[in-house]
Protein backbone atom coordinates (compact mmCIF):
# COMPACT_ATOMS: atom_id res chain seq x y z
CA UNK A 1 0.00 0.00 0.00
CA UNK A 2 1.37 3.19 -1.25
CA UNK A 3 0.23 5.04 1.74
CA UNK A 4 2.64 3.03 4.43
CA UNK A 5 5.80 3.76 2.48
CA UNK A 6 4.56 7.62 2.52
CA UNK A 7 4.26 7.49 6.34
CA UNK A 8 7.61 5.76 5.97
CA UNK A 9 9.37 8.68 3.94
CA UNK A 10 7.58 11.26 6.54
CA UNK A 11 9.37 9.77 9.75
CA UNK A 12 12.65 9.09 7.40
CA UNK A 13 12.92 12.87 8.26
CA UNK A 14 12.39 12.51 12.06
CA UNK A 15 10.01 11.19 15.05
CA UNK A 16 6.57 11.90 15.03
CA UNK A 17 3.10 11.33 15.82
CA UNK A 18 -0.25 10.81 14.36
CA UNK A 19 -1.87 13.92 13.84
CA UNK A 20 1.64 15.59 13.13
CA UNK A 21 1.81 12.53 10.40
CA UNK A 22 -1.71 13.18 9.30
CA UNK A 23 -0.91 16.79 8.82
CA UNK A 24 2.47 16.10 6.93
CA UNK A 25 1.20 13.95 4.60
CA UNK A 26 -1.51 15.97 3.65
CA UNK A 27 0.69 19.05 2.88
CA UNK A 28 3.42 17.52 1.26
CA UNK A 29 0.48 15.63 -1.27
CA UNK A 30 -1.88 18.31 -2.08
CA UNK A 31 -5.53 18.63 -1.92
CA UNK A 32 -6.26 16.67 -4.79
CA UNK A 33 -5.67 13.64 -2.41
CA UNK A 34 -8.30 14.72 -0.20
CA UNK A 35 -7.87 14.48 3.83
CA UNK A 36 -6.01 11.55 5.57
CA UNK A 37 -8.65 9.24 7.90
CA UNK A 38 -7.14 9.33 11.38
CA UNK A 39 -7.99 5.81 11.87
CA UNK A 40 -7.09 4.59 8.99
CA UNK A 41 -3.20 6.00 9.59
CA UNK A 42 -3.62 4.93 12.91
CA UNK A 43 -3.94 1.44 11.63
CA UNK A 44 -0.85 1.96 8.95
CA UNK A 45 1.02 2.56 11.95
CA UNK A 46 -0.13 -0.44 14.22
CA UNK A 47 0.95 -2.39 11.01
CA UNK A 48 4.18 -0.58 10.89
CA UNK A 49 4.66 -1.22 14.15
CA UNK A 50 3.57 -5.46 14.04
CA UNK A 51 5.98 -5.84 11.37
CA UNK A 52 8.87 -3.96 13.02
CA UNK A 53 8.93 -0.90 10.52
CA UNK A 54 8.56 1.99 12.92
CA UNK A 55 8.76 1.67 16.64
CA UNK A 56 6.48 3.42 18.77
CA UNK A 57 7.39 4.97 22.36
CA UNK A 58 4.94 6.20 24.68
CA UNK A 59 5.50 10.09 26.10
CA UNK A 60 3.89 11.56 29.10
CA UNK A 61 1.69 15.14 28.92
CA UNK A 62 1.72 16.77 31.39
CA UNK A 63 -2.43 17.71 30.91
CA UNK A 64 -3.27 15.73 27.68
CA UNK A 65 -3.36 12.10 27.37
CA UNK A 66 -0.05 10.47 26.65
CA UNK A 67 1.34 10.59 22.92
CA UNK A 68 2.62 7.78 21.28
CA UNK A 69 6.06 8.89 19.39
CA UNK A 70 6.73 6.52 15.83
CA UNK A 71 10.70 6.22 14.57
CA UNK A 72 11.50 4.57 11.67
CA UNK A 73 13.81 1.17 12.44
CA UNK A 74 16.74 0.38 10.08
CA UNK A 75 14.21 -2.23 8.44
CA UNK A 76 12.19 0.59 8.20
CA UNK A 77 14.57 2.20 5.88
CA UNK A 78 15.47 -0.63 4.11
CA UNK A 79 12.05 -1.27 2.85
CA UNK A 80 11.20 2.51 2.05
CA UNK A 81 14.35 2.66 -0.20
CA UNK A 82 13.11 -0.44 -2.02
CA UNK A 83 9.65 0.50 -2.85
CA UNK A 84 11.22 3.78 -4.08
CA UNK A 85 13.97 1.42 -6.47
CA UNK A 86 10.55 0.00 -8.00
CA UNK A 87 8.30 1.17 -10.83
CA UNK A 88 4.68 1.62 -9.51
CA UNK A 89 2.16 -0.40 -11.86
CA UNK A 90 -1.04 1.00 -11.80
CA UNK A 91 -2.99 0.65 -8.69
CA UNK A 92 -6.36 -0.56 -9.56
CA UNK A 93 -5.11 -1.95 -13.16
CA UNK A 94 -7.74 -0.87 -15.72
CA UNK A 95 -10.81 -1.54 -14.01
CA UNK A 96 -13.04 1.87 -14.00
CA UNK A 97 -16.51 2.11 -13.20
CA UNK A 98 -16.95 4.44 -16.47
CA UNK A 99 -15.41 1.61 -18.72
CA UNK A 100 -18.25 -0.51 -17.16
CA UNK A 101 -20.64 2.59 -18.33
CA UNK A 102 -19.39 2.64 -21.73
CA UNK A 103 -20.12 -0.98 -21.89
CA UNK A 104 -23.69 -0.87 -20.83
CA UNK A 105 -24.60 1.93 -22.56
CA UNK A 106 -23.39 0.55 -25.55
CA UNK A 107 -24.51 -2.70 -25.18
CA UNK A 108 -28.33 -1.38 -24.63
CA UNK A 109 -28.14 -0.43 -28.74
CA UNK A 110 -29.43 3.26 -27.76
CA UNK A 111 -27.80 6.29 -28.98
CA UNK A 112 -29.35 8.80 -26.71
CA UNK A 113 -28.33 6.40 -23.64
CA UNK A 114 -24.59 6.36 -24.99
CA UNK A 115 -25.05 10.46 -25.42
CA UNK A 116 -26.34 11.23 -22.12
CA UNK A 117 -23.26 8.62 -20.73
CA UNK A 118 -20.74 10.68 -22.34
CA UNK A 119 -21.81 13.52 -22.00
CA UNK A 120 -22.42 13.89 -18.60
CA UNK A 121 -18.85 12.02 -18.16
CA UNK A 122 -17.37 14.93 -20.27
CA UNK A 123 -19.27 17.47 -17.80
CA UNK A 124 -18.22 16.30 -14.54
CA UNK A 125 -14.23 15.75 -15.93
CA UNK A 126 -14.60 19.69 -17.31
CA UNK A 127 -15.73 20.51 -13.79
CA UNK A 128 -12.40 18.62 -12.36
CA UNK A 129 -9.78 19.68 -14.24
CA UNK A 130 -11.26 23.08 -13.80
CA UNK A 131 -10.90 22.72 -9.66
CA UNK A 132 -7.22 21.23 -10.38
CA UNK A 133 -6.46 24.19 -12.56
CA UNK A 134 -7.54 26.87 -9.30
CA UNK A 135 -6.07 24.48 -7.12
CA UNK A 136 -2.20 24.74 -9.06
CA UNK A 137 -2.61 28.19 -9.47
CA UNK A 138 -2.88 28.72 -5.69
CA UNK A 139 -0.47 26.47 -4.71
CA UNK A 140 2.98 27.82 -3.70
CA UNK A 141 4.56 24.47 -2.83
CA UNK A 142 6.14 22.82 -6.38
CA UNK A 143 5.55 19.32 -5.41
CA UNK A 144 1.91 20.03 -5.13
CA UNK A 145 1.80 22.00 -8.53
CA UNK A 146 3.71 18.97 -9.97
CA UNK A 147 1.13 16.58 -8.39
CA UNK A 148 -1.88 18.52 -9.24
CA UNK A 149 -0.16 18.89 -12.97
CA UNK A 150 -0.10 15.18 -12.90
CA UNK A 151 -3.67 14.65 -11.78
CA UNK A 152 -5.11 17.13 -14.90
CA UNK A 153 -2.82 15.21 -16.84
CA UNK A 154 -5.34 11.93 -15.93
CA UNK A 155 -8.26 13.93 -16.02
CA UNK A 156 -7.23 14.88 -19.84
CA UNK A 157 -6.35 11.54 -21.00
CA UNK A 158 -9.76 10.43 -19.20
CA UNK A 159 -11.32 13.40 -21.57
CA UNK A 160 -10.05 11.83 -24.47
CA UNK A 161 -11.20 8.40 -23.96
CA UNK A 162 -14.63 10.09 -24.28
CA UNK A 163 -13.74 11.75 -27.31
CA UNK A 164 -12.72 8.08 -28.63
CA UNK A 165 -15.99 6.91 -27.13
CA UNK A 166 -18.22 9.27 -29.14
CA UNK A 167 -16.39 8.70 -32.12
CA UNK A 168 -16.44 4.77 -32.25
CA UNK A 169 -20.02 4.95 -31.13
CA UNK A 170 -22.07 7.26 -32.35
CA UNK A 171 -19.93 8.14 -35.66
CA UNK A 172 -21.65 5.89 -37.66
CA UNK A 173 -25.01 7.03 -37.52
CA UNK A 174 -25.42 3.98 -34.67
CA UNK A 175 -24.34 1.04 -36.93
CA UNK A 176 -21.90 0.09 -34.35
CA UNK A 177 -24.14 0.27 -31.48
CA UNK A 178 -27.30 -1.93 -33.81
CA UNK A 179 -24.23 -4.69 -33.90
CA UNK A 180 -23.49 -4.74 -30.62
CA UNK A 181 -27.47 -5.03 -29.29
CA UNK A 182 -27.58 -7.60 -32.13
CA UNK A 183 -24.97 -9.46 -29.61
CA UNK A 184 -26.61 -12.49 -27.44
CA UNK A 185 -23.36 -13.40 -25.07
CA UNK A 186 -22.06 -16.97 -25.61
CA UNK A 187 -21.23 -19.61 -22.92
CA UNK A 188 -18.05 -18.88 -20.87
CA UNK A 189 -15.13 -20.71 -22.09
CA UNK A 190 -13.87 -22.55 -19.25
CA UNK A 191 -10.30 -22.27 -17.72
CA UNK A 192 -7.56 -24.98 -19.01
CA UNK A 193 -6.61 -26.74 -15.82
CA UNK A 194 -5.77 -29.73 -13.59
CA UNK A 195 -8.95 -32.20 -13.40
CA UNK A 196 -10.52 -35.54 -14.87
CA UNK A 197 -11.14 -34.54 -18.62
CA UNK A 198 -15.11 -35.42 -19.52
CA UNK A 199 -16.08 -37.08 -22.64
CA UNK A 200 -18.96 -36.03 -24.55
CA UNK A 201 -21.65 -38.04 -25.27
Amino acid sequence: MAIQHAVLALLARGPSYGYELKGAFEAAVGPQWGPLNIGHLYQILDRLSRDDLVVAERHAQPVKPDRVVYEITPAGRAELDRWLAEPSPRSGGFRDDFFLKITAAARSGEAAVVRTVLANQRAHLLRELRNLDTLRRRSEDPVVRLLLSAASRHVEADLAFVDDAESALLADGGAALRTLAAQRPGPATPAAGPGPAHAAG
